[in-house]
């Protein structure tokens, strides 16, 4: 099994271009299933959990082909099975969302419950409850989510309870071939929902709204194909701006949405690091200045993301007082607390909020990655530590970032990829 081991101690100095968004990208490969024509996305990250949906996607029948770069053509023309087995679906949890397209055009699905990162509960109530007001007859039966909609689905007012991303992207999924009008309502907004709405509608489909609360979504015959490309990665973009910010230096991120990270940037300044941004990049900049105290809670968007909880926590283990963080998106997202105290973080853990007092360095240390986002703030922290430090069970950040090590290792790092 690989790790990844990180002499540290060097400031970052470099350019480091952002792939294509690994939540946005596995929702528009599952939008192949909606066309029998060709769906080419371009941008596409190089992922374990893009390939597993790919692998997941051929065994419906889908024709799957990486070509030069970052492209991916999907073909749908005939699918073979309309059920996702456990072996392929508990690897990744998004790829659940085969269930809504399946619906919308096959009229019947059967596809075992997801896996993912044990971050938290996220049951999928939500989706389930969406379908069936779209007019599915859904039970469940030994781990599987058995599907049927006689007739094609139907459009619906539809309010969640609380916002969610992974049901407002499946629900939409399935609405853009369901009969009449379905109103979104208290829908999430993140850009990756404006990327699969766009996708969608340059598809043929007829959705307005997306980005604000209330989406609408006309429902048509059919789709057709297109070329698209995938939105660059906000999260991997936060990521590499906080590990500039944790182990200092100077690093020029490409191929940036700036305003997709604006709860990001206000944050980074007040730590102390510098941020300039134009319209394709941004400049990340801390050349020697203390890194400050920040207290933050993570929301939905625009809020503050969870998806960088962890790295910014890598962060403030380092400044030159006390940070306080509350998690409001997942109960369990703090496994990465024990794993940072072992190199030397003053962490204490209540409930929901972490208290961290900083410390004057990190030393290097063996640590375990528990889940995707945690394992990149490990590689953070080892970036400013002392000495060595080896992040084991990469498998998680294999799922999420594209060739992590070459991208810091471009940028003076002193980090390589080692195989057991």
């Amino acid at each position: 099994m690989d790790k990844i081991v990180i002499e540290g101690g060097v400031p970052l100095s470099g350019e480091i271009t952002i792939s294509g968004a690994k939540n946005s990208a596995i929702k528009l490969m599952a939008v192949c299933l909606l066309c029998d024509e060709p769906l080419e996305l371009t941008n596409m990250p190089r992922l374990r959990d893009t390939r597993s949906m790919g692998e997941l996607l051929m065994s419906l029948g889908v024709q799957v082909e990486t070509g030069p770069g970052a492209r991916m053509l999907l073909h749908a023309k005939d699918l073979s099975s309309t059920t996702a087995p456990y072996d392929l679906v508990r690897k990744m949890r998004a790829s659940f969302n085969v269930l809504g397209p399946l619906l919308a055009r096959c009229h019947k699905a059967k596809v075992s419950l997801p896996g993912g990162c044990a971050i938290g509960a996220r049951p999928v109530d939500l989706h389930l409850d969406a379908l069936k007001t779209l007019g599915a007859d859904i039970e469940l039966s030994e781990g599987y989510v058995i599907a049927e909609a006689k007739g094609g689905l139907k459009g619906a007012d539809i309010t969640f309870p609380f916002i969610s991303v992974g049901a407002t992207e499946h629900t939409m999924l399935a609405a853009v071939l369901a009969k009449g009008e379905t109103v979104l309502n208290n829908a999430a907004r993140e850009p990756e929902i404006i990327d699969l709405a766009d996708c969608l509608n340059a598809m043929g489909a007829k959705i307005t709204g997306a980005g604000r609360s209330e989406m609408r979504i006309e429902g048509v015959d059919r789709l057709h194909g297109v070329s698209y490309a995938v939105v660059p990665d906000r999260i991997e973009a936060g990521t590499y701006a906080l590990a500039a910010a944790t182990a200092g230096g100077s690093v020029r991120l490409l191929n940036v949405r700036s305003e997709h990270l604006g709860a990001l940037w206000p944050l980074i300044a007040k730590a102390g690091t510098k941020v300039t941004m134009d319209e394709n990049s941004v400049l990340v900049e801390r050349l020697g200045t203390p890194i400050l105290p920040v207290d933050v809670e993570t929301q939905a968007y625009p809020g503050f993301p969870t998806d960088l909880q962890a790295q910014l926590m890598a962060m403030v283990t380092l400044a030159n007082g006390v940070s306080i963080i509350r998690e409001n998106i997942f109960e369990n997202r703090f496994m990465h607390c024990p794993e940072l105290i072992r190199m030397g973080a003053n962490i204490t853990v209540k409930g929901r909020e972490a208290i961290i007092r900083g410390v004057e360095s990190l030393k290097g240390a063996q640590v375990m990655a528990t889940d995707l986002r945690a394992s990149a703030s490990l590689v953070s922290a080892g970036l400013a530590a002392k000495g060595t430090t080896e992040v084991l069970r990469v498998y998680h950040l294999d799922r999420g970032f594209e060739n992590i090590d070459v991208k810091l290792g471009n940028c003076g790092a002193r980090i390589k990829r080692v195989s057991e």
